[in-house]
This record gives structure tokens, C-alpha cells and sequence, in this order.
């Protein structure tokens, strides 16, 4: 006979206690969400009976009138009806939209919230309810406005509503893990969070004044360890997350170059350039990328061999169902409510654009650039858009329990480039950026599995005016002087390399594409990627060498040497295969090239290996231009519209950083530096495969999306709190 063991009564009734504690907790959670579900609606009532009584197009009383209790019970109906069609036709409106261009299904979510609207009102009994086509969108914005920020501030006021929630969602994944629909293992992932643009300097100035305090207090607690790296002299996204995700940068000198092989110019953030790019960098290492195993790529410009991808510029020129470059957009824009709130952030990003501005010229601010035209609206997708839906995205990874992550946030490096890299505007985006960190954090806390969260960037930024602002003519302008070749009475403006810009256009489904790289046949082609230039000759198909360029334009290299705007040039020689020339024919051969001697004296350290891997490229031009730095500010002159630059040597653009636990093993031993992409890649792939088993692939189980979507859509907490 089995003998139970005894227990005391003080143990009986603490277990009694136990139990009673746990009942009312379930009916306080009960009580909590009901009354916030009628309060939500009670303010959703209310909102519809103020719009009726404002909007003449839009009535809840028949045509001979009716009491207030009466108008009031019918916008209790309307305000019902509309919730409840939001909650249960809205995702699958936007799922048959998916493939609609982002942007412009922003723009159709109100159109359709509206009908929604209409929809709802024709279900109150009695035909009380009427309202215009146009009105209806109005009516169906504001009520879909109110009701998220009823519903956000009665989380704030419930401590335990965001925990709770994060709960139930990681319950839910661990019930199907259960039922064998999907297989979770217990081993950690990892997250690996881009800082666009964030320099090592740069963080440790925000971390130490509180200006990013959840970096700050990883730091202090010794949750994380900062390891600065060093840049190859391509010191710009396309160079760097190549190498980052793929193993190899081989031959991208720079963010944009011409081909003389094909006739074509490059750009890194041209989808079919991009797709290009990840394509060598396969076909160099033999291998798929840092995420072939169970990975999820966000809002990057290569995949890193992941299946799962959201917002990825080298899938984005793709057309059809196989195209899931912008399937993160519909979980931000499944919920009607989410939709606005964003509408309001974006335009709120907008005002604040356009007053810093303002008060940028007002003041006078030097230096400056032109901050006009559509740049307020690429500042608020990237701020805003971009940033909310790749945030989403990767907690919706963490709650799926995906091996490996990597997502890119450009909202600093968009606005560094316009404001400067130290600038007011670019701490507060930092600011916001941070509680993105602080929100992955929590997330991590409720996942199936542990998670080990790694934040780094691909490059930092150098401040300083631009070479047009400085000398009133562009570096196209002096190379055409230089050739004898005519130069216009303005100075024209160049492209920006804003990663920004191509997400914009990405979005939109317009391809970023730059003019035909064929010239005439003495004309060169100048291209600019930061305070990096680069001059080919599109007629010589093959690296022009120093002779010859002499011979057809003696005036060329002196005028691009001895201009106190530039700081270098690397050409090749036909007696010693490249030379580095500076100012006053100074001139150092390859083989001779060392830091702090000659033309690079300045530039720091690893200056003359960066050089001498680009000269080794196949695609190298031939003229490679850097423009001048000065090491005791830390400026450079960028060939760009930019006062915050990277792309070549000099400062702070080539001093990006490395987060991660110390629970990871140290990305370098023995102290030494980490040096490039491509040794970025190895580190971090090495920890991958720290403290992993063999990796199980997630089975695709249903609901999971639904799982991910219910979570990025209607976020208890608002990411941005100014807005």
C-alpha cells in the first residue's frame, strides 16, 4: 500500500492560500480587461456622437430627430460594430493587400477603415446611422486614433498589462511546441541589432550621459562588453553588412562605382545591385550567409541567407508571391488603429523636421545643408515607419523562437547626414532608439527560448561641411577642370547615399537606379559615396595607370593632388603597380606604404593595408579620391550633400562598435584589434554556435504569423513617446 506523505495543516492551508491567491488574480486580470475593453468603447461612443454633432455629413439620429439616450445607444452600436469588423475583417483586407507598395497601402488603410465605417453603420438597426464616403474616413481615423490611446493609456495606468501579454503570447507558442505543431529547442538565440551610422565614440557618449540609458545600464551592470572595430576603407553599409552577413566585401571599393566590364554603375542600395553583390559574395565564400539556419533578416540590404525576410533590398526587386521583402508591413498595418498612430508619428516626425530646420537657418548653424524638398518625409520613414516595423518584426522572431536575427535601424544615420553625427537631432533619435533596445530586452525576458541580445554598427560618421560648400565647386567639376573639359558656372549637387532613400523607394516599388555610366569618350565619370571619390574613363576598358592618364590629361593628377580639399589618391603605376600621391608630389609605391608616414600620415591606423585591399580589387577605378581629414577635429570634406559622412578614411566613419554579453567569448583574444567586415563575420558566426546544440529548424506552424501580428500591431507601450 502506497503511504502519501503527510502534510501539516499550516501547510494545507497555505497551499489553500495558494489557490485562492491565483482565483483572484484570475479575476482581477478578467475585471482589468473587461473594463478597459468598455472603456475603449465608451470612448469610442463618445468620439462618434462629438463627430456627429461637428461633421455635417455625418448623422446617428433619424430625419425627425431623436433623443440623446437614443443617439447614444446608436453610436454604441456603430462604435461596437466598427470594432468588431476592425478586429475581424481588417487582417485579411490587409493580407490580400500585402503585395501592394507599403506606402501607398498607408495611404488606402484610411480609405478602407472608412468603408469599414460605412459597413458598420448600414448593421445599426433602423438606419440611424449616416455618413459621406469622404467623411467616413475622417470619422473612421479619429475613432481608430482614440481608441489606441484609450487603450495605451490604460496600459500605462496597469503595470502587469504589458507582462501579461507578453505571457500569453510566449504561452501560446509553448502550448502548440506541445502539441508537436512546432519545435522550439532550449538552446539561446541571438539577436543581433544594427545601429546604422552609430559610431564607437558616439555610443560611448550617449551611454555615459543617459542619453541611451538601457545601453548605459548594460554597460555599468556589466551586462554587455563595448569592442570597438575598424572599417575596410569602403567605410559604408554596402561594404560592411556585405562582409557582416556574407563572409566577403571583395571588390566594393565604395558605396556607388562604375564597371567598365559590363557599362554599368553600382549602388549598394539599388535592389538589383544589391541582389548582385549578395550573389558574388555566395559564389566567393560557397557559403549562404551568418542566418542559413533558422535566420530572419530585417530591414538589411542583403538577406545573410535567411529564409525569413522583411524589408531586405536584395529580394526587394523580385515581383510575386516569392517576394517577402516587405511582409513585415503587414503586421504594422493589420490593425486600423496601428495604422493611425503611425500616420500621427509620421507626420509628428515631419513638424519636427521641418522646425529643426527652421531653426538650423534662422540660427545660422554651420555647417549646413539643404534640408527640403521630400527629405522631411524620408526622415519620418525612417524614423518612424521603418523603425516600428522592424522593431515588430524582430520581437515577432523572438516570440517564434528563431536560432538567429539580424535588423538594421537607419534612423540615425539618415538624420546624421543632414544634422551631423553629434547633433541635438541625432541624440533624440538615439533617445528613441533606445527604447527599442529596452522594449527587445523585455521581449527577451517572456521568449520561448533564452536570448542573447548583440548590438553593433556597420560604420560610424565624420562630421564636416561639404567640398561644394567649402570651395563652391564639386569634386565632377574640379576632375573636368583637371581634364580641360568645359565646368558649369554653379556648382551642381550630388546624390546622397542615405540608405533611407532606397527603403523610400523600395517601398514604393521604384528601383533606385542612377544615370547611364557610358560617357563620351573623354569625358570621365565621377562618382561620389561619402568623402570617397572615384574617376573612371568609360572609352579604356581596361584600370588606366598613371602614364596614361598623364599622357591624355597631364593636368589631372596635380590638380586633384595639390587641392587643399583632397587628401589623397591611389592610381596605379605602371612601374610600381599602385602609388599613393599627395600634395607637393609627394608619392609612396604600395609596397611602401605605412600608417602615420607620407599622404596617409594623418588617417590613422590600418590606413595603408585598407588601401592596398582596395587596390587589389577588380573594379577598383582609375582614380580613387580621399578627400582631406583633418585628425584634431576629426572633420572631412564630403563629396556629398552631408555635414555627417562616411564612405572613405578618416575619423570617426571608419570606428563603428561591438556590444554583446559576456557570456559570449571575447571577440578578439589577447587584446588585439578587429579589423574589417569579414572578421566581423567570423566572430559572430563563431557565436552562434556558442552554447548551441544541434539547431532544429522551426516548422512554419499555423498562427504563428497570427502570433507575431497580435503583438507587433498593438504594442502596449508606445516606442515614441514625443510623438
Amino acid at each position: 500500500m502506497k503511504v502519501w506523505p503527510r502534510t501539516s495543516s499550516r501547510e494545507q492551508r497555505r497551499g489553500e492560500g495558494s489557490r485562492t491567491v491565483a482565483t483572484g488574480r484570475w479575476w482581477r486580470r478578467t475585471a482589468s480587461a473587461a473594463w478597459r475593453s468598455l472603456t475603449v468603447w465608451a470612448a469610442g461612443t463618445a468620439t462618434m456622437m462629438i463627430l456627429a454633432g461637428i461633421l455635417p455629413d455625418f448623422q446617428l439620429q433619424s430625419d425627425s430627430g431623436d433623443s440623446l439616450t437614443r443617439v447614444a445607444i446608436t453610436a454604441a452600436l456603430g462604435a461596437g460594430a466598427f470594432a468588431i469588423l476592425s478586429a475581424l475583417v481588417w487582417p485579411l483586407l490587409v493580407r490580400a493587400l500585402l503585395l501592394v507598395p507599403a506606402l501607398v497601402l498607408g495611404l488606402v488603410v484610411f480609405f478602407l477603415n472608412g468603408a469599414l465605417l460605412l459597413f458598420a453603420l448600414k448593421l445599426v438597426p433602423e438606419g440611424r446611422g449616416e455618413v459621406g464616403p469622404e467623411t467616413a474616413v475622417v470619422v473612421a481615423a479619429v475613432m481608430s486614433a482614440v481608441a489606441s490611446a484609450t487603450g495605451g493609456a490604460l496600459a500605462v495606468r496597469d503595470d502587469d498589462a504589458y507582462r501579461r501579454r507578453l505571457y500569453r503570447l510566449a504561452d501560446r507558442r509553448r502550448r502548440r511546441a506541445e502539441d508537436g505543431a512546432a519545435v522550439c529547442p532550449p538552446t539561446p538565440g541571438t539577436v543581433f541589432i544594427q545601429l546604422d551610422g552609430v559610431g564607437h565614440e558616439v555610443l560611448r557618449h550617449v551611454a555615459r550621459d543617459d542619453v541611451m540609458p538601457t545601453v548605459g545600464r548594460w554597460l555599468r551592470d556589466g551586462r554587455h562588453r563595448l569592442t570597438p572595430w575598424r572599417t575596410d576603407w569602403s567605410s559604408q553599409t554596402g561594404a560592411s553588412q556585405l562582409g557582416i552577413l556574407h563572409g566577403s566585401n571583395h571588390d566594393v571599393p565604395a558605396f556607388r562605382w562604375y564597371e567598365k566590364d559590363t557599362g554599368e554603375i553600382q549602388v549598394s542600395n539599388r535592389p538589383t545591385s544589391a541582389a548582385e553583390l549578395q550573389r558574388r559574395a555566395i559564389r566567393r565564400t560557397g557559403d549562404g550567409g551568418l542566418l542559413t539556419v533558422d535566420g530572419a533578416s530585417r530591414g538589411n540590404l542583403f538577406s545573410g541567407g535567411a529564409e525569413e525576410v522583411a524589408l531586405v533590398l536584395s529580394v526587394a526587386a523580385r515581383r510575386g508571391k516569392e517576394n517577402r521583402s516587405r511582409a513585415g508591413y503587414f503586421a504594422y498595418f493589420s490593425d486600423p488603429a496601428n495604422a493611425v498612430r503611425t500616420a500621427l508619428s509620421f507626420f509628428a516626425e515631419v513638424g519636427r523636421e521641418i522646425g529643426q530646420s527652421v531653426r538650423a537657418r534662422v540660427c545660422r548653424q554651420r555647417p549646413r545643408v539643404s534640408r527640403g524638398g521630400l527629405y522631411p518625409f524620408i526622415r519620418a520613414f525612417a524614423t518612424v515607419v521603418e523603425r516600428d516595423v522592424v522593431v515588430a518584426a524582430v520581437i515577432g522572431d523572438m516570440l517564434a523562437g528563431r536560432s538567429a536575427v539580424y535588423a538594421d535601424l537607419v534612423a540615425y544615420d539618415e538624420v546624421a547626414h543632414h544634422s551631423g553625427p553629434f547633433s541635438r537631432d541625432a541624440e533624440k533619435v538615439l533617445e528613441r532608439l533606445d527604447r527599442s533596445l529596452a522594449l527587445i530586452e523585455k521581449v527577451a525576458e517572456h521568449a520561448p527560448r533564452p536570448y542573447r541580445v548583440v548590438v553593433l554598427s556597420d560604420h560610424g560618421q565624420s562630421p564636416g561641411e561639404t567640398f561644394r560648400a567649402r570651395y563652391g565647386l564639386t569634386l565632377q567639376d574640379l576632375v573636368r577642370a583637371g581634364c580641360g573639359l568645359p565646368v558649369p558656372r554653379r556648382a551642381r549637387r550630388t546624390h546622397s547615399g542615405a540608405e533611407a532613400r532606397a527603403a523610400v523607394r523600395a517601398a514604393l516599388h521604384r528601383p533606385v537606379e542612377e544615370s547611364a555610366g557610358r560617357g563620351k569618350h573623354s569625358e570621365p565619370v565621377v562618382l561620389a559615396s561619402g568623402n570617397l571619390g572615384l574617376v573612371s574613363f568609360p572609352d579604356v576598358p581596361h584600370r588606366m595607370s598613371r602614364e596614361e592618364l598623364d599622357a591624355r590629361h597631364p593636368a589631372l593628377l596635380p590638380t586633384l593632388a595639390n587641392h587643399p580639399g583632397i587628401g589623397f589618391l591611389l592610381v596605379r603605376s605602371e612601374e610600381h603597380g599602385a602609388v599613393v600621391l599627395g600634395a607637393r608630389g609627394a608619392e609612396v609605391p604600395r609596397a611602401e606604404l605605412a600608417d602615420g608616414q607620407g599622404p596617409l600620415a594623418d588617417f590613422g591606423p590600418g590606413a595603408a593595408d585598407a588601401v592596398r585591399r582596395t587596390d587589389s580589387f577588380p573594379h577598383t577605378a582609375d582614380i580613387m579620391v580621399n578627400s582631406w581629414y583633418d585628425p584634431i577635429d576629426g572633420e572631412v570634406l564630403a563629396f556629398e550633400e552631408q555635414i555627417g559622412s562616411h564612405g572613405g578614411l578618416g575619423g570617426a566613419q571608419g570606428r563603428p562598435f561591438l556590444l554583446s554579453p559576456p557570456g559570449l567569448s571575447e571577440p578578439v583574444e589577447d587584446g588585439g584589434d578587429l579589423v574589417g567586415a569579414e572578421q566581423v563575420h567570423q566572430v559572430l558566426r563563431r557565436w552562434l554556435g556558442e552554447g548551441n546544440g544541434p539547431q532544429v529548424p522551426l516548422e512554419n506552424s499555423p498562427g504563428r504569423d497570427a502570433d507575431i501580428a497580435s503583438f507587433a500591431v498593438a504594442p502596449p507601450e508606445p516606442q515614441d513617446k514625443s510623438a
